[in-house]
């Protein structure tokens, strides 16, 4: 059974970090597209990085400031947010293209989520 489970997520300060992680089991997370999205209240789910191809892709929003990274040997996703802005504030959720259709920047392409983490920033 395919199932993603995020972690990591809380209350932060302006500037401060955070790191998410994203546990995956019943595939390898290596071998497959893995992306994190984001949604705050009230907007649509928007994209934040991806690992494809050997290759890591990020949003404007977050180039700079975040990191993706992959924990092969605990088949994990991680994502290391650095400088998080108030604006960052939104639901996380880790999600895997699992199919390998479907434009890899819209949420549509991906078939299986995880439940999302809670990331705050606020002074």
């Amino acid at each position: 059974q395919v199932q993603l489970v995020e972690s990591g997520g809380g209350l932060v300060q302006p500037g401060g970090s955070l790191r998410l992680s994203c546990a995956a089991s019943g595939f390898t997370v290596s071998l497959y597209n893995m992306a994190w999205f984001r949604q705050a209240p009230g907007k649509e789910r928007e994209f934040v990085t991806i690992a494809r191809g050997g290759n890591t892709y990020y949003a404007d929003s977050v180039r700079g400031r975040f990191t993706m990274s992959r924990d092969d040997a605990k088949n994990t996703i991680e994502l290391q947010m650095d400088n998080l802005k108030p604006e960052d504030t939104a639901v996380y959720y880790c999600a895997v293209n699992y199919d390998g259709r479907g434009v890899i920047y819209y949420s549509s392409a991906y078939e299986h989520w995880g439940q999302g983490t809670q990331v705050t920033v606020s002074s």
